[in-house]
Formats: C-alpha cells, structure tokens, sequence
C-alpha cells in the first residue's frame, strides 16, 4: 500500500517532492498508526461489501472499519456477523491489494468468535475498534483480542479503542477516566494502534449537533474534550498515542461534486478557481477547515462516513514543501546542540529545541503521505487524487 498509489507513476513525479512510501500491515505500528489517513467506516451489513472494499482501495482508501455497532441496527447484528465471514471469504479468494481491515464489535465475545468462524481469510484483519472505551469496559475488549490473536496464529491483531463515554465528556469525572484509559492502554502499548475520538456521541450527551458551516471545535464542549484528552494521552515524549481526528457528517455525491469542474483541466488556474468555489458551495469548506484544526490540535487522521471525504483528508495530509525544508533543518546532526536558524524560506524562526518534536512528527508523515513540490498545493492534490 501506499498513499496516491492509485493514481499514475508520471502524475505522482509531477506532484511530489517525495512520493509516499510503500508500507504494508506487518510495517512498524509508529508507521501504520500514522498512515490511517481518512479510515472510511462501512456498515458490516453491506451485501456487496467484499466488492465496495475492493472499489475504494482503487480509489486511494488505506484503512476501513466494517462496523458492527452503531451502524447497524440491534436486530441485524448476526446478519452482519454472518456477512463479515462470507465477505472476507470472498476477498481471500483473490490477491487484490486491500487496505487495512478493522472491525468495529459491539461486546469482548464477539472477538474470539468472529476470529474463529474468519478461518484463514483472518490473515485480512488489521484488528478490531472497541467502543465505549474506558478503563472497567475497555479491559475485557484487549483481553479478548489477546485470546483471539493467540488462538489465530496472527503476529499481531491490533485495538483501536474509541473514546466516547460519558464519564470522559462529563467535567467532574474526565479527570478519573483519563487517567483510567491511560493506565489500560499503557499497559497495552504493544496492542494499541491509535485512539480514536466519538465526538458524536459527545455531543448526542448535550442535544447537540453541528452545523455543516462548523467545525468540532466551535462546540467549546467537544473542543474541551479533545484538548484534555491529547494533553494526557498524545504527549510528545513517547507516552503517547495517535489520536485520530472526529468524524464529519455531511456529505454529497463525490460524483456530482467534482465531475464538471475535473473535465475542464483542473491544473489550469480557472480550473483550480472552479474547483475552489466548488468545495465551498458543497459544505466541504467545513471538513477543510476541520481537518486543518486537527493537525493543529494534535490529532492525525480521521474517521470517515463517505468516499467524498477520502481524497480531502490525504490531499491536506501531505507535506509542504515548506515544513519538509523547515523539518530537514531542525533535525540536521549539526543542530543537536540547540539554537534558533532562519527557515529556508525566510519567513520565520526555526527554534532547534522547541520544534524539535514537530519535526520528527512532520518527517514521519512525510514518509507516508509524502512531500509536495514547491509550487504543488492543495488543489493539486485533491484533482489528481480525484481523476482516478
């Protein structure tokens, strides 16, 4: 797998400083975590699952959650069981290039069991999402999934814990059930491939829901949430985890959004233009700036309900030019002892020590989404990601 793998050899040179790296599901956990982009959930109940999977790893999609929780409704929950073994069967049966598969439980139980009835094509499987995730529930969810990994023969299964309770959104008890996840993931480093944020369920906690014009930090009580929860448990001194950024609910049809403006030669500039207005009239300026604030508040990835989200997410993922050069500064050997430089572009102030930890973060998402060239920016990447 690899970001932008989906679009051409020729097109790839034109747009990278550094193509992304090729990485696969046995690559180190720093390099997977980072490399989740936009983890697109589905419903486990899909019929056609094994054949959707296959289409959105064509078109640039790296991680998925087939989901057997709030997705689905409580009555179809064995249908849905019944569906994953048939769908992963049918994906075993040939040697597609798949992204990294999760599923998302409901109950500890259901690990060990989907494992087993899985059979061979478990070797598909990344791990599972565990939700409601806090110290006294979330235990037998990584004691199930250390169960099943041993019965499986699998090296590693990994956990995606979703932070969600109301214990952590609730003001007098966030403190207690953060340090509560901390100590139950710690304990399970090995295992924990990055924490994922329910910010819906934040919010259904208040009677709240935002706007397609708002992002998850205008609602100071989520924005609270996701500051304390990065401060705990996404330290930069090697305590901490990835955390991924919340899901965008809006949507419209990837196909009715972008079709007129990439059949007008969108690396021209009045196609760059179109395109612009375009993802502001379409309630994506929204997602943009969301995702924008992600990264600025720490978080890496994102969790996402439609296709049309997909290319967004990896196109804002990418590296500048700029920070790759400020990044390459500040890491250089000769700079171990500290000091304040110009950046290369003259523009600000690169402080070794200070900005140490954001170069290595920069660097390692270089790796896996790559490195723009200098005059290669957003929209670039968005029409090139899309004309796939």
């Amino acid at each position: 797998m690899r970001h932008f793998g989906h679009i051409s050899p020729p097109v790839r040179r034109d747009l990278f400083h550094q193509e992304p790296a090729e990485f696969t599901a046995e690559s180190p956990a720093r390099v997977l975590a980072a490399a989740l982009g936009a983890t697109l959930y589905s419903p486990a109940t899909r019929p056609a699952l094994a054949a959707d999977i296959r289409k959105q790893s064509a078109r640039g999609v790296v991680s998925m959650v087939l989901c057997l929780e709030d997705s689905i409704s409580d009555a179809d929950v064995a249908l849905a069981e019944d569906n994953l073994v048939r769908q992963f069967a049918d994906l075993a049966a040939d040697a597609a290039e798949l992204p990294l598969l999760f599923i998302r439980v409901r109950t500890p139980e259901q690990i060990p069991d989907l494992v087993r009835r899985l059979g061979g094509s478990v070797r598909l499987l990344a791990g599972f999402v565990l939700p409601k995730f806090d110290e006294k529930h979330g235990l037998p969810f990584l004691e199930a999934l250390a169960e099943a990994e041993a019965t499986s023969g699998r090296a590693r299964l990994y956990a995606m814990p979703v932070l969600e309770t109301p214990g952590l959104l609730h003001l007098e008890t966030r403190v207690e059930t953060l340090a509560g996840i901390s100590r139950t993931v710690n304990d399970h480093r090995e295992r924990v491939l990055a924490l994922r944020l329910g910010v819906t369920d934040f919010c259904s906690a208040y009677g709240l829901r935002r706007t397609p014009d708002m992002t998850a930090y205008d609602v100071q009580i989520v924005a609270g949430v996701i500051a304390d929860v990065v401060n705990v448990l996404s330290r930069a001194d090697g305590t901490g985890f990835t955390v991924t950024g919340p899901v965008w609910e809006y949507f419209r049809s990837q196909q009715r959004l972008f079709k007129p403006q990439l059949r007008r030669s969108p690396f021209l500039e009045e196609g760059v233009e179109e395109l612009r207005t375009a993802l502001i009239e379409h309630d994506l300026d929204g997602l943009l700036r969301e995702i924008e604030l992600d990264r600025a508040n720490g978080l890496l990835g994102k969790t996402c309900i439609h296709p049309a989200h997909v290319t967004p997410v990896h196109a804002l993922s990418v590296v500048s030019h700029e920070e790759f050069c400020d990044a390459q500064d500040i890491l250089r050997p000769e700079r171990g002892g500290g000091g304040v430089l110009r950046s290369a572009y003259t523009n600000k102030m690169n402080e070794v020590k200070p900005h140490r930890a954001w170069a290595e973060r920069t660097m390692l998402r270089a790796e896996v989404f790559g490195v723009a060239k200098e005059q290669v920016g957003f929209v670039d990447l968005l029409t090139a990601g899309l004309r796939v």
